[in-house]
């Protein structure tokens, strides 16, 4: 009895806090709570990407020794029951049960519901066995395995938009795109919760204690997902076709610079990132940087025009070769020497006759240099878009110093500068909105947990030329795709007056680090008298059939094009196009 006296005084009285302790590290339990992450939508409140419920499947390694589960390899029986179930190696579970000296660790993420419910009946199952009355030894041997419960990243719309959208990594963070720009407002802020436990379950008459989880912002894009659904079949359908490197699809409203489309091809599905190409994971239309070619044009042409140097009928003597530096320049065809108006010079795309026609900017090819770079920088080359994109390039553009003796005459028709999708489809939405620039949207607002929908900040405004050169131009684009002499025939949609442009660059291959193969590409806006809509073509290293822009990307342009007229029911042209003058008669 004293003996009994003393032990009981020591593990009371004496060693109290120290056995407190010890029956608190295996009484009580803690973990977090996930927050769920914020929805992205379309512009009409469409799931482009959700949270569904799942679970983070669990275990109590200290219910696997062999002093609690009665056998001595336990770990390994769970680990082979587990392994078909969670899609992992029987081996690495059995290692992850075998720390005798943790009561946690995370077994598999983000596991379904149905995942979840083959455990819980495969322990219900054992559980029955290791019933004495069933010859068992009381102990269940999956007994240890739990649960928590958290959210999965799902992709509704799979391959679409997904080079927008980008990704989440295993732990549920924003690994791309939209999902890692905006990861901070769409993560939320995790929670938890601490309870008593027995024998791996929660005792529900202990109660709980912990801090609610905050879930995430919904973000509400400006893409219009039926528009980005026609842009991305047309590019998917032609990369193919042509057996292209890649190409990219851009809608935009020239209006307010929200981007209602941007596609890419080939892309990814973000639901299985197991299946994707490395290579097809980003968002190419703002990361590719490659010379643009005759879509380029239009700046120069916008620079002459604003600095007065011609009009549209002011003649323009093309000959077949023009000795420049040290090379010798000619245009995509070889011609008799041609008689166009400055208009016509954009018409037929003459390399020559845009030499010509910048060089008159200044009283020497360095001024010209100078003019022509101001103009190139208001249209927002050689910077980022303003988009903040993960990954965006700025595109190269070269100080006006620095150009090399053929760069002063090949950066007027689009060789010698590189730019973005983005880029490109911003200087054709700046025409269309009279001159003036504004930077691209990508999204709409956010949305807080509270419901409140908070709009997006007003993107920046800068004017680049005046309403009556944006006008001009405008009539002159309308020549590419209207005149009989235009390069831009296959673009023009019956009813709507179209002003657009065609590119086909020489491409520089980013393996070789040389020229090879060709960019082609195709931009403009509609209705040309009341613009409203830019769309943006450019399909990288076509390798089967035609290479020019006007033949493989001027038919994906009218595609694009007349379904988003269509979708955003915008009415018919009604009146007709000015047809500017494209030849000049030489003689008096």
């Amino acid at each position: 009895m004293t003996a009994f006296v003393v032990r009981l005084l020591q593990v009371q009285a004496v060693d109290a806090s120290a056995y407190a302790a010890k029956a608190d590290k295996y009484r009580f339990q803690e973990y977090t709570l996930s927050a769920e992450r914020g929805e992205i939508t379309d512009r009409n409140g469409i799931a482009l990407a959700a949270s569904v419920d799942a679970y983070d499947i669990t275990a109590d390694p200290q219910l696997f020794t062999p002093e609690v589960a009665k056998v001595p390899d336990a770990p390994e029986q769970a680990a082979a029951l587990l392994a078909p179930l969670l899609g992992k190696e029987p081996a690495e579970i059995a290692k992850k049960l075998r720390t005798p000296k943790s009561r946690y660790t995370l077994l598999a993420r983000k596991q379904t519901p149905q995942v979840w419910n083959q455990i819980k009946d495969l322990r219900r199952v054992y559980g029955q066995k290791a019933q004495p009355s069933a010859g068992g030894t009381g102990v269940n041997l999956l007994g240890g395995i739990l649960s928590e419960p958290s959210t999965k990243r799902v992709y509704p719309n799979g391959e679409l938009a997904a080079g927008i959208l980008g990704y989440v990594n295993a732990e549920g963070k924003g690994a791309g795109g939209v999902e890692s720009m905006l990861d901070p407002e769409l993560a939320g802020k995790d929670g938890k919760i601490r309870f008593t436990q027995s024998g791996g379950r929660q005792v529900p008459t202990a109660g709980s204690q912990g801090t609610p989880a905050v879930p995430g912002s919904d973000i509400e894009l400006t893409i219009d997902r039926d528009i980005q659904w026609a842009a991305q079949q047309a590019i998917t359908e032609q990369v193919a076709k042509s057996k292209a490197d890649r190409g990219y699809v851009i809608v935009q409203n020239t209006r307010t610079g929200e981007v209602l489309a941007m596609a890419n091809a080939p892309g990814f599905d973000p639901n299985d990132l197991s299946a994707a190409n490395s290579a097809s994971m980003g968002n190419a239309a703002l990361q590719d940087a490659y010379e643009p070619g005759s879509t380029s044009k239009v700046m120069s042409m916008a620079a002459v025009l604003e600095e007065g140097k011609a009009a549209p009928d002011t003649h323009v003597t093309v000959p077949n070769r023009l000795h420049r530096g040290d090379r010798l320049f000619k245009d995509d065809i070889d011609h008799p020497t041609w008689y166009l108006t400055l208009n016509g010079v954009l018409a037929k795309s003459s390399n020559i006759g845009t030499i010509l026609a910048t060089g008159q900017l200044g009283a020497t090819q360095a001024e010209s240099n100078k003019v022509l770079h101001s103009y190139l920088r208001k249209f927002g080359m050689g910077s980022p878009t303003g988009l903040d994109y993960p990954g965006e390039t700025g595109g190269i553009l070269a100080k006006p110093q620095d150009w090399s003796t053929s760069q002063q005459y090949t950066i007027p028709f689009g060789q010698g500068l590189s730019v973005s999708a983005m880029q490109a489809a911003s200087v054709y939405s700046t025409i269309a909105n009279g001159g003036v620039r504004i930077e691209p949207t990508l999204v709409r607002g956010t949305k807080g947990p509270d419901g409140r929908f908070s709009p997006a900040a007003k993107p920046a405004e800068s004017r680049v030329v005046s309403e009556d050169t944006a006008k001009t131009l405008a009539r002159m684009l309308e020549s590419v795709v209207d005149d009989r002499e235009g390069t831009g025939n296959k673009a023009a949609i019956p009813g709507y007056r179209v002003a657009g442009k065609t590119g086909t660059a020489n491409r520089v291959d980013p393996e070789l680090g040389r020229y090879k193969g060709y960019t082609a590409s195709f931009a403009g806006f509609a209705p040309a008298d009341d613009p409203q809509i830019t769309v943006y073509c450019a399909i990288q290293n076509p390798t089967k059939g035609s290479y020019f822009g006007g033949q493989i990307c001027g038919p994906i342009y009218k595609k694009v094009m007349e379904f988003a007229l269509k979708t955003l029911h915008v009415a018919p042209t009604g009146s007709e196009p000015a047809r500017l003058p494209v030849m000049f008669d030489p003689t008096p």
